[in-house]
C-alpha cells in the first residue's frame, strides 16, 4: 500500500509540474504574439547585449528566464565573460570606435561584478 501511495504522490506531481510547464509555454507564446512590431537589426550590440545578459543570469543579478529565480552560477558567467573577451580578440581592429568603447566598458563591468560575486 505504501508503494501505491509513492507512486500517487509522483503522478499528482509530475501532473502538477506539466500543468505549470504548460502554462509558462502558454504564456511565453501570448507574450510573443503580442509583439507586432518588426525584429531588431542584427547589430554587434546586439551580440552583445546577448552574451551580458547570459552573464548577469549567471551572476544571480537577473532572473533566470526558466526557471524565474535569481541563482548564482559562477561558472555560466565565467564562461560568458570569456566568450565577450574572446570576441574581443577576435574582432580586434574591426570595430567601429562606438562599438569598442561598448565591448570595453561592458567587460570591464561584468568582470568587477564577477569578483564581488566570487568573493
Amino acid at each position: 500500500m505504501a508503494d501505491e501511495n509513492s507512486s500517487k504522490k509522483v503522478d499528482e506531481e509530475w501532473k502538477r509540474r506539466a500543468e505549470e510547464e504548460k502554462e509558462r509555454a502558454e504564456k511565453a507564446a501570448e507574450q510573443s504574439r503580442e509583439y507586432t512590431g518588426p525584429p531588431p537589426k542584427p547589430t554587434f550590440a546586439f551580440i552583445v547585449s546577448g552574451i551580458v545578459s547570459q552573464a548577469l543570469i549567471g551572476l544571480g543579478q537577473v532572473a533566470n528566464p526558466i526557471t524565474q529565480k535569481k541563482e548564482l552560477n559562477l561558472e555560466e558567467a565565467k564562461f560568458a565573460i570569456d566568450t565577450l573577451q574572446m570576441l574581443q580578440e577576435k574582432t580586434k581592429g574591426n570595430l567601429t570606435d562606438p562599438e569598442k568603447k561598448y565591448l570595453d566598458a561592458v567587460l570591464y563591468d561584468l568582470r568587477m561584478r564577477f569578483i564581488d560575486a566570487a568573493g
